[in-house]
């Protein structure tokens, strides 16, 4: 048996849909696909507007532009992300001021932010790990009381919720990831989520390569121009035709894929009854989408041995981010702030599980005994 850690999830509509768009003869940016994604996503998630975007990396460089985000500013992240998440700040000349992490979520430790703000900062990055949600209302309570921008780097986070309103929609800003790895996917992709609606005029300018087009494709102007500075931040049609044929079935997937996280969580539950490993951790005002399911070892060499046996069996697990702060492009773009008492240590510790939209129970059952055969 050998079983991937990923397959990027299939329902079998998106060739048909992929199909419709090129028949649309619309498969550049902002087609007829791309307008409903857009929509589902505002009906699904509560927020102002959705503009589907390239990548979620992407989507974060947008909200970083739209924030005026420039040289000698400091933004407030985890280490314990993807770059990405700093990149898009650092681009615009900013330095990325990390602190620690909560070992019990593995998101930004909310109580470690406010000593982190000086009179540069000018935004917090909070990243929701594996679709469980950062404490937000002790985080927007720092944003208000120190003027802060709140972009929520949610790439893992669709579908999911805190305290009963979906993630990506408590800050200024959210971005959404379609990557293959994601629960939903177009392969690349991603989207950027406006909860105010000041900021939705700039938005479409900047997407459009700093015109006004969209405006004209509504008939609001009879010529489209350069308005501003921009880029081009839209994905092809075809991209979002074979991302809608997911969201159309997002319940289904998002309940396929908690089928398997229950699962894994009831057979490996006796060995961390045992204390022989750590299972995650959900508070109850989370409710998750099940992304990721992961273990803590004793410590990095378990891991790796663990790792290895697994592979052995035909098994595919992962582990996850190098701390930025200790990577080259983070002593160089970035600083720690205050004491790394559990990023470097957890993210050493963590091992990812195959999770997937089509993973099999008997599979999950296979993965679950060898992780039991190798403590035995």
């Amino acid at each position: 048996m050998k079983i991937n850690f990923n397959v990027p999830p299939y329902t079998g509509k998106e060739m048909e849909y992929m199909k419709e768009a090129v028949e649309n003869q619309k498969i550049c940016g902002d087609g007829p696909f791309t307008k409903k994604c857009g929509a589902w996503i505002e009906e699904q998630t509560g927020t102002a507007k959705c503009l589907l975007t390239p990548s979620c990396t992407q989507a974060t460089e947008l909200a970083a532009l739209l924030l005026d985000i420039k040289e000698g500013d400091e933004v407030i992240l985890p280490s314990y992300t993807f770059v990405s998440t700093a990149d898009a700040f650092v681009l615009r000349g900013a330095k990325a001021v990390f602190v620690d992490i909560r070992p019990d979520t593995m998101n930004i430790d909310e109580t470690l932010i406010e000593d982190a703000v000086t009179e540069r900062t000018k935004a917090i990055a909070p990243v929701h790990y594996a679709g469980v949600g950062c404490e937000m209302d002790a985080i927007m309570e720092i944003a208000k009381r120190y003027h802060l921008a709140v972009v929520e780097d949610a790439a893992q986070g669709i579908m999911a919720s805190y305290k009963g309103k979906a993630l990506g929609t408590f800050g200024d800003f959210g971005c959404f990831s379609f990557h293959e790895t994601k629960n939903l996917s177009m392969g690349e992709g991603g989207a950027l989520l406006i909860r105010d609606e000041k900021y939705i005029e700039d938005a479409e300018i900047i997407r459009e390569k700093g015109t006004d087009r969209s405006k004209y494709h509504r008939g609001q102007v009879d010529k489209y121009r350069w308005q501003n500075y921009g880029s081009s931040y839209l994905p092809s049609d075809m991209n979002a035709a074979y991302l809608y044929a997911q969201l159309e079935l997002a319940d289904g997937i998002t309940k396929a894929r908690m089928d398997r996280w229950n699962q894994y969580q009831e057979l490996l539950a006796p060995l961390a009854e045992d204390g022989k490993i750590e299972l995650p951790y959900i508070p109850a005002h989370c409710s998750h989408n099940a992304h990721i399911f992961y273990i803590k070892t004793k410590d990095l060499e378990e891991r790796n041995r663990l790792e290895d046996f697994l592979k052995g069996k035909g098994i595919l697990p992962a582990s996850h981010y190098v701390p930025l702060h200790s990577a080259p492009a983070g002593l160089k773009f970035g600083r720690f702030h205050g004491e790394d008492r559990y990023t470097t240590k957890e993210s050493e510790r963590l091992l990812r599980l195959p999770l997937f939209y089509t993973l099999t129970a008997d599979e999950a059952e296979y993965v679950a005994e060898q992780v039991k055969l190798f403590y035995r």
